[in-house]
């Protein structure tokens, strides 16, 4: 081999390694993003199976607020977007029978500080965010944007109750959860009433 052929063959290879350098930022934030909304659509699971489960929420909260002999597992995740930090967070909550309506399928309590149903409060890192949250309906294509969403699942349904502070005005197809990172890289979670969750 010539030096020209080695210079040649070096050449090649610093523009190849350099392409995929630049790239690989662009390919981590696309892996990073999709694992985030994986995490998001697995604590959903978490509530669907707690609830199927039977899981009794924790020791304070049973006695102290809920009425043990009448209370039906029920446990869900809340999302609102109403202001910055709420879209960078989201709360996995118990749904106690405190409340009037008992059990009302809402998240009554507050994610900050993680008080009254709230378990856990969820915090993205890396300034991810909930960029958006739409319900599509079965007679129409076009989403409706939505401020807050409560997914919520009562034993012994398996099926996802879908709450939120808009009235829905149609038969709900599924609903859309789209979490973004800051240069606009997206993954969508679509969760359907069945309790069947996709991420996208």
């Amino acid at each position: 081999m010539t030096y020209v052929e080695l210079i040649v063959v070096l050449s090649i290879f610093a523009v190849m390694s350099s392409i995929v350098m630049f790239n690989y930022s662009g390919f981590q934030a696309k892996i990073d993003i999709k694992n985030l909304a994986s995490d998001i659509a697995l604590k959903v699971v978490q509530a669907q199976k707690s609830s199927l489960s039977g899981f009794l929420p924790p020791a304070t909260e049973q006695y102290s607020r809920s009425n043990v002999d009448t209370w039906k597992p029920s446990y869900g995740v809340y999302f609102d977007i109403t202001s910055d930090s709420n879209k960078r967070s989201f709360v996995y909550f118990v749904d106690l029978d405190y409340t009037t309506p008992p059990q009302n399928g809402f998240f009554d309590g507050s994610g900050s500080g993680c008080t009254f149903e709230c378990i856990e409060q969820i915090t993205m890192t890396r300034g991810d965010y909930i960029s958006s949250l739409e319900v599509f309906y079965q007679d129409n294509f076009v989403p409706e944007g939505l401020n807050d969403l409560t997914i919520s699942f009562s034993r012994p349904n398996s099926g996802a109750v879908i709450k939120s502070s808009t009235v829905f005005s149609g038969i709900i197809s599924y609903v859309q959860i789209t979490i973004s990172t800051p240069n606009s890289t997206t993954a969508k979670i679509k969760l359907y009433p069945s309790g069947r969750i996709q991420v996208n």
